[in-house]
């Protein structure tokens, strides 16, 4: 009896977290559909931009947590598929009981050879395992409802997908045209453009180029944001997961003084703290660089995007949106692969994160907060 009341528990706890499994595929689902409706409403929003960077980071979180979301359902499943299969013999088993059971009349089952009192012995065994095998045939049932239900998520999780990536594909371009029309933000000094470009030309190092950035301003006339007080708490400026901190050697022995995200394509990328720009553009072998002052002496340099929004010397407000990541966004196809098998690459784009306090680099987890 303890044997079956075991597997009872086992069922019954089954069939709960694949309930609870499909749940979250379906909020996330919802999450990517209150994604579109923020979409629709940020054109008459009255700070457009603002309204947009959540848009972003709303369609982001939701294609995140519906990738989550299928990548549990798919789990949930195979592994649900599995221990049917690994208990086909008992089902089996079980099913032949019910059956014998169902097909002998009640006083022939209840009879037993050794008189009377193996009669009464035999029902009143027959009434205490009768229920729990109702209940077993009762989660078998609910068992494979709820895995006919997880592979109609799956079958369902192209077209939500598609319109999530197609939503978050319009917001990234609506954003960044509202950013390029932008002519409200402060300005702290007006760029020397081509003392910027003779630093790039005769600099060879990251350690030069923001020693001389100094050189390349005209008139500093503007207030500096100093976000000094909130030094160890900032947020990263992107959604990701870090790779490699300050001093870790990648696959080719590089050691730099930085931090490595790595990020999904597409990523937006946002301003940690209120800060003022000193460069945005290519720069050496990093790619496409933004390099802010969130306070005095103190530089923050992001590297490695794809785009770059706002001018040198502009004052941006914390959270603003600074850049985009590059990659091209996978097919739902592979997509739905990447769900199913456990592989992929979501996080194909990496992000080059610095701090520079003085005129030397820190680790950058004296000022981000580190998750």
């Amino acid at each position: 009896m303890i044997r079956w009341v075991l597997a009872l528990m086992f069922w019954a706890g089954a069939a709960q977290a694949e309930s609870e499994t499909a749940a979250a595929a379906q909020a996330a689902s919802d999450r990517l559909a209150a994604a579109a409706v923020l979409l629709d409403q940020a054109g008459g929003a009255s700070d457009q931009i603002a309204a947009l960077t959540e848009v972003v980071r709303a369609y982001e979180d939701g294609l995140g947590a519906m990738r989550d979301g299928l990548r549990r359902v798919a789990i949930r499943q195979t592994a649900t598929q599995a221990e049917l299969k690994a208990r086909s013999a008992e089902v089996s088993q079980l099913l032949g009981v019910l059956m014998t059971m169902g097909n002998t009349p009640t006083p022939l089952l209840l009879l037993h050879p050794s008189g009377p009192l193996g009669t009464a012995r035999s029902g009143m065994i027959v009434s205490d395992v009768t229920p729990a095998l109702q209940a077993r045939v009762d989660d078998l049932r609910a068992d494979l409802a709820e895995v006919a239900e997880l592979q109609a998520v799956q079958d369902s999780a192209a077209a939500t997908l598609q319109d999530g990536l197609d939503g978050a594909q319009a917001a990234r371009a609506a954003l960044a045209q509202a950013v390029s029309d932008r002519t409200d933000l402060p300005r702290r000094f007006t760029e020397d453009a081509v003392g910027t470009a003779l630093l790039i030309a005769s600099t060879e190092t990251l350690d030069a180029f923001a020693s001389g950035l100094a050189e390349t301003v005209d008139a500093d006339t503007g207030t500096q944001p100093d976000a000094t007080a909130m030094r160890g708490t900032l947020p990263l400026p992107v959604l990701g997961q870090i790779l490699r901190r300050a001093g870790e050697a990648d696959a080719a022995g590089i050691v730099r003084p930085g931090w490595v995200i790595a990020t999904r394509p597409g990523a937006l990328v946002t301003a940690p703290a209120a800060a003022t720009i000193r460069y945005r553009g290519p720069l050496l072998d990093y790619g496409v660089v933004i390099i802010l002052e969130p306070a005095k002496d103190v530089l923050v340099v992001i590297a490695g995007l794809a785009d770059a929004f706002g001018d040198a010397g502009q004052v941006v407000p914390a959270g603003a949106p600074i850049g985009l990541m590059g990659g091209d966004m996978p097919a739902v196809d592979a997509l739905l692969t990447e769900t199913a098998t456990g592989g992929g690459r979501q996080r194909s784009e990496t992000l080059y994160l610095e701090v520079r306090d003085g005129q030397g680099p820190v680790d950058p987890a004296t000022w981000f907060a580190v998750e």
